[in-house]
């Protein structure tokens, strides 16, 4: 039986393999490094099984194929490593393509290509196995040979691996064309960078496929870093004011289906500032936005403890919606006690910042109600969004509320039932709103 030293046509030295493991250690560092930091991505799982694969790969090709001298049988079965790379390596790019709003662009070439991709691979690795003399001698380090494009054994396995680049990229620069946002245009760009390195190392000579794999790696890990740190940036900007469920939902099922159009039955919160207009007229404009921060900042901080979702901020007018887009059994009950806090924090603000001759108050609206909440805006720009009764009569109510008052509709009150505390609602006498054809009956939580 042949041996893979026999085949080899590489004249691997101990300088070879100290690169070699190198290269792969770098990888599977790399797969540990992507695990580690986003752990619960299905995304980052795939990316981190494709540099398992791409280290697996260069082990036992080299280290363990040539230095050991296994079986050229045994040494077919070490493409597996190589197919589960180029497998992980498209479904990464596939779910990477579902967090990124199409508009009205169509999908399907796409994805088709990047099946196509996999089952290339999958070719690869069973002709691997039927033919490893074939892949040992013509393939893997083929431009060691003069004349490597000529032999036929050559393109029997150039063939796939050559369909699986060309899905990669394709796939990438549609990917591209639908304008992905900065970060995710980084780390799509430094893999349409790397996928050539890898895919020439299979058939540089020894010493420059650790250059080229080496290249590929740096390349990828530098855009990757920029991706966390942009991401980081913004994720630290936005989970002032967002729910930090929103940005795992997107992360695990992408943005296509957290953001996907629903109709859900959620409590909605609208408070906003009194007397703030004559106080913004009195007070020079960086004293007013110096409040407005401050009034941002602790609203939001009450929305990210409750688990709501700021969706509008309109001068000193805040729309929280409590159930969306993460549902929530209790969302009456948890719209109620944050409205109680927001009147908190919202009474204490409002005291210091208030002057002399000019006071300032907080009101709060609640109210309950299915909405359809999803995504809306032109390419340029998405908007979350909830459109519903609820929300109009949650703002109708804040506008009736005076300072420190929280007022309510009766579907709320009647979701949420007896408070945690044993407070008591005060009923008031129904209510004419605008927009509204029938009088509302509300109640007024006391302070």
């Amino acid at each position: 039986m042949s041996t893979v030293r026999e085949l080899s046509p590489l004249g691997v030295s101990a300088g070879d393999f100290m690169s070699q493991n190198l290269v792969s250690l770098l990888a599977l560092g790399m797969a540990l490094a992507f695990i580690s930091a986003d752990r619960d991505s299905l995304s980052s799982r795939w990316l981190a099984l494709f540099f398992v694969g791409l280290g697996l790969s260069i082990d036992l090709n080299i280290v363990v194929g040539v230095q050991w001298n296994v079986s050229t049988a045994l040494h077919g079965w070490f493409s597996l490593s190589e197919g589960m790379a180029c497998v992980a390596l498209l479904e990464w790019i596939l779910l990477v393509r579902r967090t990124v709003p199409a508009q009205d662009l169509d999908v399907r070439a796409g994805d088709y290509v990047l099946r196509l991709g996999q089952v290339s691979s999958g070719i690869y690795c069973l002709l691997s196995v039927l033919f490893p003399e074939t892949r040992l001698r013509d393939f893997l380090g083929a431009f060691n040979h003069d004349g490597a494009l000529l032999r036929p054994g050559f393109w029997l396995f150039a063939a796939p691996i050559t369909v699986i680049g060309y899905a990669s990229i394709f796939s990438i620069m549609l990917l591209l064309n639908r304008r992905p946002d900065k970060p995710e245009r980084v780390r799509i760009l430094a893999m349409a960078w790397a996928i050539p390195c890898f895919m020439v190392g299979l058939v540089l000579p020894l010493q420059f496929d650790t250059v080229a794999i080496m290249l590929g790696e740096i390349v990828f890990l530098v855009g990757s870093v920029r991706y966390h740190v942009l991401q980081g940036q913004r994720g630290q900007f936005m989970s002032r004011f967002l729910s930090p469920q929103v940005a795992r939902l997107v992360a695990e099922r992408g943005l296509k289906t957290a953001m996907r159009e629903n109709l859900l039955e959620i409590t909605v919160v609208c408070c906003d500032l009194r007397g703030f207009t004559a106080y913004a007229e009195a007070q020079p404009s960086a004293r007013v936005l110096q409040v407005l921060r401050q009034y941002y900042d602790v609203v939001g901080a009450v929305v990210a403890e409750f688990g709501a979702t700021i969706k509008d901020f309109a001068g000193d007018g805040i729309l929280i919606l409590v159930g969306a887009p993460i549902p929530m059994q209790q969302h009456a009950q948890c719209g109620i006690e944050m409205a109680r806090r927001i009147r908190a924090v919202g009474v204490a603000l409002t005291g210091e910042c208030s002057t002399a001759t000019h006071t300032l108050g907080i009101g709060v609206g609640v109210a309950s109600g299915a909405v359809t909440v999803g995504v809306i805006g032109a390419t340029s720009r998405l908007e979350y969004t909830a459109v519903g009764s609820a929300v109009n009569l949650a703002s109708r109510l804040c506008e009736q509320a005076a300072h420190a008052e929280i007022l309510l509709d009766g579907r709320t009150v009647e979701l949420a039932g007896a408070l945690p505390d044993g407070t008591r609602l005060e009923a008031r006498a129904p209510l004419s709103v605008k927009g509204f054809s029938r009088q509302i009956v509300y109640y007024a939580a006391p302070a």
